[in-house]
């Protein structure tokens, strides 16, 4: 039985290596996809598009490791949580990679326009988002509720910005209407944003459900 559980032990310190490395490659397209847009870099812009099947065979590897573990070992408890949260954060931060890709796309093509200023509030919303997305990962590193707590309560910055953006952009619009495409460029990169915002959402509060096993989803501002 002791040995079992040493194994056990060892598979669960091995997944969530694997879990933290995707993160920590994420974590690193996103900031190179809004580096694309801010910096107008078409070659950054398509290495973001090309890296997404790496994140993709990862994230295989990740679900067939949880569920070898699910079905050798039988996990209960604070292990048999933490192996359904990251399944769990394991699909999320595949999306936000997919998102990152998405970005990709958008500052690719703005790229190959004439160059438009990069609003404020995109600029502060792309910082949010991104401090979102490591302080998420922090939280699942160090299994720590409060960080990811607070995750869950920095979202409402970037949704504010996000609908900042859109009235900015529908301003913007009727000034310029010859900058429509660019505009409309812009303003799916804030969605994008908002959405990758959301994804890291949803991983703190796998990481609150696995550290107190307490499910907070719809109910982190109580």
């Amino acid at each position: 039985m002791q040995a079992m559980t040493v194994h056990l032990q060892r598979e669960i310190d091995h997944l969530k290596k694997q879990i933290l490395a995707i993160g920590a490659v994420v974590e690193e397209r996103i900031a190179g996809a809004i580096t694309a847009v801010m910096k107008h870099d078409a070659k950054l812009a398509r290495q973001i598009v090309e890296g997404d099947d790496e994140i993709d065979r990862m994230e295989i590897d990740v679900e067939e490791e949880c569920l070898k573990i699910l079905a050798l070992h039988q996990p209960v408890a604070i292990d048999l949580r933490f192996v359904v949260a990251v399944l769990k954060i394991n699909q999320d931060l595949e999306r936000m990679a997919d998102l990152a890709s998405n970005i990709g796309r958008r500052a690719e093509h703005l790229a190959g326009l004439p160059k438009i200023d990069i609003p404020i509030q995109l600029e502060r919303m792309s910082k949010y988002t991104q401090d979102m997305v490591k302080h998420c990962l922090d939280a699942l590193v160090d299994t720590n509720a409060t960080i990811a707590r607070q995750v869950c309560m920095a979202d409402d910055e970037v949704d504010q910005h996000n609908r900042q953006m859109h009235v900015l952009i529908q301003d913007r619009m009727r000034e310029h209407p010859d900058d429509i495409e660019r505009l409309l460029n812009l303003l799916s990169i804030s969605r994008h944003l908002e959405r990758i915002a959301d994804l890291t959402t949803n991983v703190a509060e796998d990481v609150i459900y696995t550290v107190q096993g307490d499910i907070v989803r719809h109910r982190h501002h109580a």
